[in-house]
């Protein structure tokens, strides 16, 4: 997170908001904790073939990768119940005490991965312990996005909101660049047997070292959201009077979760399986997808600022990645190179982000405070679930059964028009 630009932020924060936390403060505390979760996700993602090998033994390569990116996937399968119960309680008892809780979740998923015993060492026992850390995390991050990105759109002005948001996005990128240079240079400076041994643990427990920043720069935050005593249930109230904004919001987030979660995490896998490069030239897709996650993702916030409308710019950044994905993965297969993966990568990633954070400020100004964290932790997390948690898994079974290496641009396309149709339904609702 770059200090200067903090900086600006915090300088061009509105005199009139109350004494509450800096921009950098709020920014730093409310990113953190998916920052780290998506670091995580990075590095596991980046390790896939590696742990399948370590806790999955197979007799099939492929079997071994299917089970790793299962569970990786199985992770998202905790993320609606922790969207419902975390985000639920984000409402109530408010955002600051739900973002301890999830970062708190947090750590002791990484925790149960970091220190995990391999299936050589303790069987299937080892195999449940990495799997209990998957669970967690993706229990947390369930009501961790909900409750951050609220606490980041009620704080400050209006006219900025879309830049203070644009920083959950952009955090991801930083934790995607952060978690595949650590990768990067594992592979490039580690033997094979040192990696198998110890060294694919070295960037969880790297992530566990951040953990208490976040915890602490979270218990400073001033509270944006207090419920009434007795206000009803906020997920009572989220299903019976906004469940059409909720299942519109969870076809919103289809096309740009499996875009990132096949584009920037399952790439460095289909690189070396598929495209066969070495692993540590193909983990530099990561390193270049997550600047690019950082850059476009701050301007696509400036952008939503600064446009009256946002849904055309939405609808913009789909339809390009609709039109060019399919070109673009049959230039990677046809010519395999690094500089023309590394570049086809870049492109698509930044079309999709350049769409995400004015997705974000949409579903959110449809939602009032009182039920603006369970509704957006509900969509982000069944959506995430049902689509981009289960995407590498889907498209490492296609690719096995079919042959076809342009099987993820293909499901691409498919879950960006189910997006695009539905982000048409919605009516912008520009909220003050």
């Amino acid at each position: 997170m770059n200090d200067a630009t903090l900086a600006i932020a915090s300088a061009a924060a509105p005199a009139h908001a109350p004494a509450r936390q800096s921009q950098f403060r709020l920014i730093a505390a409310c990113s953190i904790g998916n920052a780290l979760e998506i670091y995580d996700f990075t590095v596991y993602s980046f390790f896939a073939l590696l742990i399948g090998r370590l806790f999955f033994p197979s007799e099939s390569p492929f079997g071994s990768l299917l089970l790793a990116v299962a569970t990786f996937g199985i992770g998202f399968v905790m993320r609606p119940l922790g969207g419902l119960v975390i985000g639920s309680y984000a409402d109530r008892r408010g955002r600051k005490s739900a973002m301890t809780l999830t970062i708190a979740l947090m750590v002791a998923g990484t925790l149960c991965i970091a220190l995990a015993p391999t299936y050589a060492q303790a069987g299937v026992y080892g195999s449940l312990v990495l799997l209990a850390g998957r669970l967690l995390q993706g229990f947390s991050l369930g009501g961790e996005v909900g409750a951050a990105t609220s606490m980041l759109m009620e704080s400050g002005s209006v006219g900025q909101r879309g830049f203070r948001v644009s920083w959950q996005l952009g955090s991801q990128g930083i934790s995607a660049l952060l978690g595949a240079f650590t990768g990067a240079v594992l592979y490039a400076t580690l033997t094979p047997h040192a990696l198998e041994s110890w060294g694919w643990r070295v960037p969880f427990l790297i992530g566990l070292a951040i953990a208490p920043v976040g915890l602490y720069i979270r218990a400073k935050l001033d509270e944006t959201h207090e419920a009434a005593p007795d206000a009803p249930s906020p997920l009572g109230t989220l299903m019976r009077e906004h469940g059409g904004k909720v299942l519109q919001g969870i076809l919103s987030v289809t096309s740009g979760t499996v875009g990132m979660y096949l584009v920037v995490f399952f790439m460095p896998t289909y690189m070396i399986r598929v495209l066969k490069m070495p692993p540590s030239l193909s983990l530099l897709s990561g390193c270049a997808t997550g600047v690019t996650m950082l850059v476009a993702s701050l301007v696509s916030g400036r952008l939503a600022d600064r446009l009256a409308r946002r849904k055309p710019l939405v609808m913009g950044a789909i339809a390009f990645n609709l039109v060019a994905v399919v070109p673009a993965f049959w230039l990677m297969t046809r010519f395999p190179s690094v500089p023309l993966v590394l570049a086809l990568s870049v492109l698509l990633t930044a079309a999709a982000n350049l769409g995400s954070t004015p997705m974000l400020l949409v579903l959110m100004e449809l939602l009032p405070a009182g039920v603006r964290a369970s509704g957006l932790s509900v969509i982000y997390s069944v959506g995430v679930t049902v689509f981009g948690g289960s995407s590498q898994f889907v498209v490492t079974w296609l690719i096995a059964k079919t042959g076809n290496p342009l099987a993820p641009a293909l499901y691409m396309v498919a879950c960006g028009l189910v997006t695009l149709l539905a982000v048409w339904s919605i009516r912008e609702h520009r909220a003050d």
